[in-house]
Parts: structure tokens; sequence; C-alpha cells
């Protein structure tokens, strides 16, 4: 165990200096790669490195957050001026945490990355016999899927990219971007491919993954890696973002077909969403497979963080030790985006009661210290290892969570919106809104299979906007809200500002002027020129 973290380091430093040749920097090497791509604990440490790349790229200076939530959101900022610059779409302002935001090097670590992983493995299948094809079929999927996933997330946020599928080792080219369409073909082929070879489990002796992998059991692996339906679920949002619907409904139906008889799959209720040692804490032990695909950071693993989760942006006092949060929902803002009675993530009953305290077992939410000055999100506290953790340590330990079978099923319905299939939007509307929204208020435990709120176009608006602001809900703090908006306002197509800024550009950020003065290839976001 010692080699194989030693040797995930030492690959890590390898790929990290490596990937600056790539768009960045001239390349500097630090290690030789000649003594590496020999054993199966290199290959290990080479896809390990992998993923861990791509966790730091979504985590590093809370980008998955800010990008997703903090942009043009539902979150204000009381202090920090580059929040607010960030919310106010206003992304050329010259702040650090914006100009790293801009810049998308460590995106590329992770393409590098995995093209020397692509390049590279075949030596190690050649060179040790405990290797095996199998073993191979599955790292090369996963790695597939990983370079892949990244692509996706840049295009979402920058648009045009340049499309590096080779890791060109010991060279320093400049690239121009690639016509977005073109990358996300690329994209959404590349994670078919990859889904094809993927399996439901890990170490539980799947056919396309029997045996132990990498000689650990399943509930090491449970939510840690992409597996087959977590594929199919990001290639649903692939999917969705290009305005292929036919595509989405294609891709969920899959999960949705095979969650509860392929792999060990299920809805979460409330209580458990946003109990601290709930849904978003990741158990060392196993039992994450609801984290569809989520990137951990596990306090039993020494790797819980100070910084990276959402936590260390939205805590505040009383949850823990800091008077005032970095960002907070206005209470006007949470009133009118919850309310409706019964919903048991927040509601105001008519005698004007609060239902919500989220460190309160019996009454269970999104929102503590509502009559205070600043609301808190505690929807994720996840405080070092989640049950018992010390408010006055603030290291966080929750997941960059991607996406969750509650997601799926309201993207299918989003799909049959917008193909005219209401009737089928609404049953899987239903079954989101059955999780949440309790006649009594006394929470899921009471609730019998018909004793909840359904959609009520009256009150919830078209199909479309009910399934909108479900999203908008349900999903909070979770990094979707500015990509479902971006979405949501291509279908209705009738706020003319927003439509505006998406014809303009103005929805991907600014490149850094750090990469455009080392390429001069590259060519600014017109709406940032």
């Amino acid at each position: 165990m010692k080699k194989i973290i030693l040797l995930s380091l030492i690959f890590l430093t390898v790929i990290a200096d490596s990937c600056k040749k790539t768009l960045d920097v001239t390349s500097s090497r630090v290690v030789s790669e000649t003594n590496y791509w020999n054993t199966l604990e290199d290959a290990r440490a080479g896809i390990m490195g992998v993923y861990g790349l791509t966790r730091a790229a979504l985590a590093d200076d809370n980008g998955h957050w800010i990008y997703g939530d903090v942009r043009m959101g539902n979150f204000v900022s009381p202090i920090r001026q580059d929040l607010k610059a960030v919310i106010a779409n206003n992304l050329n302002a010259n702040y650090p945490v914006i100009n790293e935001l801009s810049n998308w090097r460590r995106f590329y670590a992770v393409v590098n990355a995995a093209n020397v992983f692509l390049e590279r493995i075949g030596e190690v299948k050649a060179k040790d016999p405990r290797y095996t094809t199998n073993n191979m079929t599955v790292d090369v999927a996963q790695v597939r899927f990983l370079r892949a996933f990244a692509y996706f997330y840049m295009v979402r946020i920058w648009g045009d990219v340049p499309l590096i599928l080779t890791s060109r080792d010991g060279t320093f080219e400049n690239r121009p971007r690639t016509d977005q369409n073109a990358v996300l073909t690329f994209v959404q082929s590349e994670m078919e491919a990859a889904a094809l070879d993927l399996p439901y489990y890990f170490s539980n002796n799947d056919l396309q993954q029997p045996g132990l992998y990498y000689n650990q059991t399943r509930n090491r692996w449970s939510g840690a890696l992409i597996t087959k339906l977590g594929a199919y679920a990001i290639l649903g949002h692939v999917a969705a973002w290009q305005g292929k619907y036919v595509d989405v409904i294609r891709y969920t139906n899959i999960v949705l077909t095979n969650y509860n008889t392929k792999d060990d799959l299920s809805y979460t209720n409330t209580s458990t969403l946003d109990a601290a040692g709930g849904f978003f804490y990741t158990n060392p032990t196993g039992n994450n497979d609801n984290q569809l695909v989520s990137f951990g950071f596990i306090w039993d693993f020494q790797d819980a963080s100070f910084t990276g989760n959402i936590e260390s942006l939205t805590l505040a006092s009383p949850v823990v030790n800091k008077n005032v949060p970095d960002i907070y929902v206005p209470k006007d803002s949470i009133l009118s985006i919850f309310n409706e009675a019964g919903d048991a993530r927040f509601n105001i009953d008519t005698t004007g009661t609060v239902h919500s305290d989220a460190l309160s077992a019996s009454t269970p939410g999104y929102f503590t210290n509502f009559l205070g000055k600043y609301p808190i999100f505690a929807k994720i506290r996840v405080i070092m290892g989640g049950v018992s953790g010390d408010p006055s340590f603030r290291i966080f330990g929750s997941p960059v969570l991607l996406t969750r079978l509650e997601d799926v099923t309201l993207l299918r319905a989003e799909a049959y919106a917008v193909l005219g299939e209401d009737d089928l939007a609404i049953t899987d509307l239903n079954t989101i809104r059955q999780e949440r929204y309790n006649v009594d208020q006394q929470g899921l435990t009471n609730a019998s299979a018909t004793d909840y709120v359904a959609y009520n176009p009256t009150a919830d608006g078209s199909v479309i906007e009910g399934i909108f602001k479900e999203r908008q809900k349900e999903f909070m703090g979770e990094g979707h809200h500015f990509y479902d908006r971006v979405r949501y306002e291509k279908i209705k197509q009738n706020n003319p500002d927003f439509i505006k800024l998406i014809n303009q550009g103005g929805i991907y950020w600014p490149i850094s002027r750090d990469l455009i003065a080392q390429n001069p290839l590259l060519v600014q976001n017109g709406y940032w020129k």
C-alpha cells in the first residue's frame, strides 16, 4: 500500500509537470517516466492520478460551486468582492480567484494525464502478467470517460477549447481553439464507447469486471469510480446541453430502467439528504452508490479539506465558528423559491411556523438560522467525519457530486416536456415531488404513496417551469444552477436579455489573460474582449 501511495504521488508530480507544456508553458521535466509503466501498481497509480487531477480541477478555488451555483444564481455574498463580481457576471474583474477560474490549465492536466495513460498502459500489459486484459479494458474505459468529461466541463465554461488527444511528450505546441460542436461530438462518442466497457459494479463479480478490482472489495470502490450507469447519467447532461433531447431520453432510460436491478441505487429521502451523516457523507466502508458520479473527500482516509467543498463557502455560525458566510441565500429568495407548504426541504405553514432547521433531526431542511441576519445553507455540512464533526474545527468532507438518481429523473422529465410528452414528464416530476412534499408536514416517514403534493399547473406553471423550479430546489448547492438556467432560457425563449447573453457568448467565461499571453493562437471569447 505504501508503494502505491508513493507511486501515485510521483505520478501526479510527473503528469502535473507534463501538462504545463501543452497550452501553457514550456515543459521542464522533474521526474523521468522511464521507470514507470512496468507493473500493475504503476497502472493503479496512473488511473488514480487521473481521478485525483479531475477532483482537483473541480475543487480548486471552489470552482465547481462558483461556476455552477454562485454565478448569476440564488446566492449572494455579504463581504467577498470577488464573489459579488461573479454573481453579477462581471468576469473581467481583476481578482485572483476570477483569474484562476478563467484558466483551464488544471483541466488540461486531466487531459494530459489521460493521454499519457492511454499511450503507455499497453506497456504494463506487455510486462506484467498480473495485469489482465479485463483490467486494462476497464481502466481504459474509465480514463477515456474522464478525459471526455474534462472536455465537456470545459465546453460548458469556455465554449470552444483546443482538442488535444495526444500527450505530445517532450514538445511544446500552441494550439488554437476547436469548435465546441466538434468537441462535444468527440465527448459523446468517447463516453458512449467507455460506457459499453464499464461495469455496473466494481469488485462484485460483474460480468464486465469479475473478481476484486486492484485487490480491494466493493465497499472501497462504492461511489468512488465511474460505473456504467454513472457514465450514462453524464451522457444525459451532454445531450441536454446540445439540445439533443431524444438522446437524453435514450441515456436516462438506461439508468432509470436498470438502477434497481443492476445497481444498488435508490431515491434519497429528505431526512437523509440533508443529514450531517447522510447522503453527502462519504462512508469509507461503502454504501455510497447513490452518489452516482462524485469525487469524495473522505475524512477517514485523511482526505477532508478546509476548502474545495461547498461548506467552506456556506457555513457560518451557529453551525461552525465563523461569523459571516461567504455566500448565503437571502430570506426573500428562500421564501420565493420554497413557496409550497409541505416541502420538507423548507416551508412556512399557514400559522407562519418555519419548518426548517438543518440541525434538528425532527424538522430536517436546507436552512438553519433563518431568523438570524444570515440564513445558513446547511443542507450540506459534512464536518470532519460527519456524524461527530467538531464545529470549531472547519475541515469538511462532502464530495464534489455531479449527478444522482433525482437528477437523472428530472433530466428525463425535461426531455419529455421539450418533446411534448407532458404526461410522462409529469410522472417523472411527481416521482421526485413524492420524496419531498408531504401534506401533513411531518416528513416522509409518515407519508403514504399518495400523501404528497403533486405537480399543479396553477401553482407551478407549465410543465417545463415546474421541472426547472424543482431542479432549483432539489440541487441547490450542488453546482447545477447556472447550466440549468442556460438550458431553461434556451427552451423558453422568453427572456430577451438572457437570450442576448447566450447569443453573444456571455454565458462563457473569459479565457485567462495569462493563457492568451502564452499562446498567440488563442482568441478571447468575443463577449469579454
